[in-house]
């Protein structure tokens, strides 16, 4: 499983927008038809537990493994 840094580095290749900063960083990535899609991403340095990588990949990211991987 990817870890939440992995996660970070894969929004700022993807052209995510950091919008807010707290104890998580909140990203955004508006597309062209004007679809908002947002993920949560935890300070920590550990791995993302597999359910939550799961959801985070189909319903926030909304990429396949293999897309996320090639950018990160």
């Amino acid at each position: 499983m990817p870890s939440w840094k992995e996660l970070k580095r894969f929004c700022e290749n993807d052209g995510w927008e950091l919008y807010k900063k707290t104890d998580h960083w909140f990203y955004r990535k508006i597309e062209r038809n004007g679809n908002i899609k947002h993920t949560k991403i935890s300070m920590s340095s550990g791995e993302i537990q597999k359910n939550m990588w799961q959801q985070i990949l189909k319903k926030q990211l909304q990429v396949t493994k293999d897309i996320f991987i090639s950018k990160v």
